[in-house]
């Protein structure tokens, strides 16, 4: 059984260790939410430059490709495996952590479709306001989902998957981004 995960902190993992991919994928969302963050003093300073198309452009392809993989990642597969090594009161408590989780991936969703739609507009080289309530409603959301995974989903999936269910877990989330385990 896999223990140890530090701080769940990983740069660089795979899907040789998907909860160490779990937790680096979040790293990368949190550079994206800080990227987008930062786009909209840019925009007010130098409206839809060169540098606002690059980020909206990096911004929209990220969120549409790994964010969603990370959401399905979760959802198609490590949820089910948590769920399946669970019986009696702690599924039910399971079942209700994955549900909430999964909630916020619907809500995280929509904020980003809303944000998308702006960024489209921008990396078209249109100057549109970035509404800084809008990017904030989407990052602090990450943050709290972040958290709530980290504290409790990673260290309970560490606790409860065998290395077998893991590795499972992991070729899923490998073919999913079409990584070969053979490297």
């Amino acid at each position: 059984m896999t223990t140890d995960i530090p701080a769940f902190s990983a740069p660089i993992a795979g899907p040789e260790a998907p909860l160490e991919m779990l937790a680096a994928c979040h790293r990368r969302i949190e550079a994206q939410c800080a990227s987008l963050r930062r786009l909209v003093p840019h925009l007010l300073a130098h409206g839809a430059d060169d540098a606002a198309r690059t980020a909206a452009i990096r911004l929209m392809r990220y969120f549409d490709t790994a964010a969603r993989q990370h959401h399905a990642d979760e959802e198609d597969d490590l949820f089910p495996a948590l769920i399946e090594s669970m019986a009696g009161s702690d599924a039910i408590c399971l079942r209700e952590t994955i549900d909430g989780l999964t909630a916020d991936h619907r809500a995280l969703e929509a904020c980003w479709r809303h944000l998308r739609a702006i960024l489209e507009r921008i990396a078209a080289g249109e100057f549109v306001p970035l509404p800084v309530d809008d990017v904030e409603a989407l990052a602090v959301r990450y943050e709290r989902h972040i958290e709530r995974e980290e504290s409790e989903l990673l260290p309970m999936a560490t606790r409860l998957l065998s290395d077998a269910e893991l590795a499972g877990v992991g070729r899923a989330m490998g073919a999913r981004r079409g990584i070969d385990e053979e490297g």
